[in-house]
């Protein structure tokens, strides 16, 4: 039975390590971890991710007795501080923080300053003999406190600020003289008590514990559950509490603060990039409240603060700093995101972490470090997230375009999120929410962003900054996320009454058409058209050598170790040979689903479908049949061709029928002229044949079934074009699979169609082809009779999307309407907090429980009957990596996924067979 709630990290004793991140949190064991390599970090103690459950489980209720195991656990690092908690000569002051298992940067509250009060405040200006420090100190305290844990909005403080500064003639924080100080902490009390309704606590131990509560608390707030949501974390992994000694960033010119990664997280590049504030708290850097100083006098110049680099202001503390991104480079073996203080030239470590990185860096510190000995091939695979190499596909600005609109170029601030991004401007999350629901692209422009705007951020195409710098909330979010983003272009003047954004004497209002490239830093005031990625202009435009980039080199590199490792194959959900021509140069080695009815495009196809299922004239039903063979014919010999020999899995028409029928009168009035009938006529056909659920209705094998012409005639279609592009010297390996199976008699029935079809159109050419018969398992009955089923199939691929909704019993149509609730938390019914009902939209992460479970029912009784059976998925799922890592496990042969998902499926698949090389 778990009981230890306090994990320390002093000189004294060190409870955790690096691998207790579930027990600790990723902050947690990783400052347990430095604390014993002797790094320099601040003492403290972690209070454990079960406790947050136990807090959220018990009403938001702390634990019994937890509260006297803390007082324990502080009386160690007084010990170690030579100052004590609640002291009014000598008072320790604490920070308090979160830190889930995984990384979630500003998802969640932070308290710094904590153990200040009315007394403490004046000792503390004593023993360091710097007053102005003291009343920042508690200032900060105070509107962070009210903030965070009693809900008090922020801006009321702001306001007061900024009026305090404004009479005082100021511009910074920093300027503010003592006297300022103490009327800042005056007012800010005069708020807190005007809307709590009882004096600011001065009980140090009081603030504590409401503070240890709202960072549990903060677990459940929008932005944490929006972000676990984003990442698929679940929800009871919880949050940790690090309560830790605070060591001071703003105690003048010889103290500061600071963000660094031992590596670039836009580029990769192994520079050190990070940036500072001098007399500053962290968390002036992280919301870009300052705009910060680069840490290196390489990059401080190129930034405009030549001569104001900490490497040139502080050089020791510099050189400690690097010496420490080496040992825990090397000992993480991996990018780390460092939070930094310097405390009267002394250097402290705050946290380290693996860095946050887009898509690019990713891939070329994973080279990079492969490449150093730092890690393996495989390693380097593992470290890379699938869905990342989303951003190297992503469109770039076309060259000439932007040149052409370099009139409407306002400015240049900090290239902090890679790609480019067009859109309507919006000035608030709201807006660009409001935009993401009708379909328009927006660009989210703010002075600076905090956690709050996190929605907004996740609905834009791009984000733009006034303030802030490359390690911002801004900043860390977006790349994390691949959106483009451009951050402290100080020249923005927003106007929030009037809606518009200014720079550079020009003028645009919300709605107006902005461009923002977060490569190079540049913002247009007009709309940009964009260009393939440079992957894409090497594989598909073929505009650009291979030699020309090394974004694609490393592209490269990554794709095939991850060929080398995995051991599914990935294929292509493709119905046109331009989308085929796409995946193959990706990396597929087939079609594991072209869909027929997707080559009924226009109404001059439509209209002999529609001929079909309405005419009960034989004569015209086979007309109809021979031209649809015709243009189907034409169709996949251009597949054919572009296969050059790769297999081709061919699902059979599974038309729900409404989605093909006509619309409206004009196309009801065409139709009745074609088939030389009246309007109503052709009205009450389609009332005849409208179905109450389509989607369950008469389609798929039922429509071959009732009408084995439809199905003859696609066959014919299939392999006559197959045999035309053999004797063209290009080999074809079609394999046509009978989609909605529930019954082997079913299957039997169409294989017989299927088959004397062949041989039919055989004996009429006098030559043949080889040819494979399968079934789309989509059907839970499907699943469970898969021994019967295999009977008469020599593949299964399972459709993945209708066998979703046939086994949850949930239209993907409308689900829209109540699984983002069910996903996002609904109140407990008999206590505080969410309840997740279900973790993900299972229309895009496969439900391994449920549907999981069928397939592997399906593939175990599949191979029972035939061992050899091969087996394939080709829903949507097959794209999504946790989806294909399941895909893995369960045995299957291939996962087909649309044409730019196929890199991602290829990754996935490796990181599925490394990892369970690994268990």
């Amino acid at each position: 039975m778990i009981s230890k709630n306090i994990y320390l990290f002093t000189k004294k004793a060190t409870d955790g390590s690096a691998d207790m991140r579930e027990v600790l949190g990723g902050k947690g064991a990783n400052l347990a971890e430095m604390k014993s390599m002797g790094i320099p970090v601040p003492p403290g103690f972690t209070v454990p991710c079960y406790v947050c459950n136990s807090y959220h489980y018990n009403k938001q209720s702390l634990p019994d007795g937890l509260m006297n195991e803390v007082k324990e656990a502080i009386s160690i690092i007084e010990d170690e501080v030579g100052a004590k908690f609640g002291s009014l000569t000598y008072p320790l002051l604490l920070s308090v923080r979160s830190g889930a298992r995984v990384s979630m940067p500003g998802m969640m509250d932070t308290v710094l300053n904590l153990g200040l009060n009315d007394q403490a405040v004046i000792g503390l200006a004593k023993v360091t003999a710097n007053e102005h420090m003291a009343y920042d100190s508690y200032r900060r305290f105070i509107e962070m406190f009210s903030d965070v844990v009693r809900e008090i909005p922020v801006f009321l403080f702001e306001d007061v600020l900024d009026e305090i500064k404004e009479a005082s003639g100021l511009d910074s924080d920093n300027e503010l003289s003592v006297e300022n100080l103490k009327e800042v902490c005056t007012r800010f009390k005069e708020i807190y008590k005007e809307e709590i309704g009882e004096e600011f606590p001065q009980d140090p131990f009081v603030q504590l514990q409401a503070a240890i509560s709202s960072v549990f608390h903060s677990w459940q707030n929008e932005r944490a559950v929006l972000y676990r949501k984003m990442e698929k974390i679940p929800c009871d992994w919880r949050t940790a509490v690090n309560v830790q000694a605070m060591v001071f960033g703003n105690k003048g010119s010889d103290s500061a603060t600071g963000v660094a990664f031992t590596r670039n997280p836009s580029t990769g590049e192994k520079v050190y990039y990070g940036e500072y504030l001098t007399d500053a708290q962290g968390e002036d850097v992280v919301a870009g409240i300052r705009t910060p100083i680069p840490i290196s006098a390489k990059l401080a110049k190129k930034a405009g603060f030549e001569g104001q680099s900490l490497e040139e202001l502080m050089p020791q503390s510099f050189k400690e700093l690097g010496e420490v991104f080496e040992s825990l480079e090397q000992h993480f073996k991996d990018m780390q995101d460092i939070e930094f203080t310097i405390d009267n030239g002394k250097l402290f470590i705050l946290q380290a972490r693996n860095g946050k990185r887009t898509g690019f860096a990713q891939i070329k510190i994973a080279v990079d470090m492969v490449s150093e000995g730092i890690i393996s091939p495989q390693e380097g695979l593992l470290r890379i997230q699938p869905n990342s190499l989303e951003q190297l596909l992503s469109p770039v600005f076309n060259l000439k375009d932007k040149e052409e609109a370099r009139e409407s170029l306002i400015g240049t601030g900090l290239n902090a999120g890679p790609g480019a991004a067009t859109g309507k401007l919006a000035l608030s999350s709201e807006k660009a929410v409001e935009y993401s629901e009708a379909g328009v692209p927006s660009i989210l422009v703010r002075l600076d962003t905090s956690p709050s705007d996190f929605g907004g951020m996740m609905a834009a195409k791009g984000v733009l900054t006034a303030r802030g710098g490359a390690t911002s909330h801004a900043a860390v979010v977006a790349r994390q996320f691949g959106k483009p983003c451009v951050c402290g272009l100080s020249a923005l003047k927003i106007d929030e009454n009037a809606r518009t954004l200014s720079a550079d004497g020009k003028m645009i209002s919300e709605g107006d058409d902005i461009s923002i490239d977060g490569t190079t830093g540049e913002v247009f005031f007009k709309e940009i058209k964009t260009s393939p990625s440079e992957v894409s202009q090497v594989l598909i435009e073929e505009s650009m050598s291979p030699e020309e980039s090394i974004v694609f080199q490393n592209y490269q590199m990554i794709i095939n170790w991850a060929d080398k490792y995995k051991k599914m194959s990935v294929r292509t959900n493709a119905d046109t040979p331009r989308d085929v021509n796409v995946a193959l140069h990706f990396g597929a080695v087939g079609i594991g689903l072209t869909r027929i009815e997707h080559m009924f495009h226009g109404e001059q196809r439509l209209l002999p479908l529609r001929k079909l299922f309405l005419s009960d004239s034989p004569q015209m039903q086979i007309e109809s049949l021979k031209e649809i063979q015709t243009f189907i014919a034409h169709d996949f010999k251009d597949i054919f061709r572009v296969l050059n020999g790769l297999p081709a899995t061919i699902r059979l028409l599974d038309p729900p029928m409404h989605e093909f029928m006509p619309k409206n009168d004009r196309e009801i009035v065409a139709l009745a002229e074609s088939m030389g009938i009246t309007d109503e006529e052709v009205k009450q056909t389609l009332k005849d044949l409208s179905e109450v659920n389509p989607m369950l209705g008469h389609r798929g094998c039922r429509l071959g079934v009732s009408s084995p012409g439809i199905t003859s005639m696609q066959v014919r279609a299939i392999l006559e074009s197959a045999l035309t592009v053999t004797q063209e010297g290009i080999p074809c390996k079609p394999e046509i699979m009978v989609p909605i199976v529930m019954s082997a008699t079913e299957l039997e029935h169409q294989r017989q169609v299927v088959d004397k079809a062949a041989s039919e159109l055989f004996a009429e050419l006098g030559e043949s082809i080889e040819y494979t018969v399968g079934t789309m398992v989509e059907l839970p009955r499907a699943a469970l009779r898969a021994s019967q089923i295999a009977e008469h199939a020599e593949f299964f691929s399972f459709g993945t999307n209708d066998l979703t909704q046939t086994t949850f019993g949930i239209s993907r149509d409308d689900a829209g309407k109540f699984l983002p609730i069910y996903s996002s938390g609904v109140p407990y019914v008999n206590g505080e907090g969410q309840m997740e009902i279900y973790p993900n939209d299972p229309f895009q992460v496969l439900d391994q429980e449920g549907v999981g479970e069928l397939i592997k029912i399906g593939v175990e009784r599949g191979r029972l009957t035939k061992q050899d059976l091969k087996i394939g998925i080709c829903g949507e799922h097959g794209g999504e990596p946790s989806s294909v890592e399941f895909c893995h496990r369960a045995g299957l042969d291939y996962v087909s996924c649309s044409p730019y998902r196929v890199p991602i499926a290829i990754l996935a698949a490796a990181q599925a067979a490394l990892k369970e090389d690994l268990r």
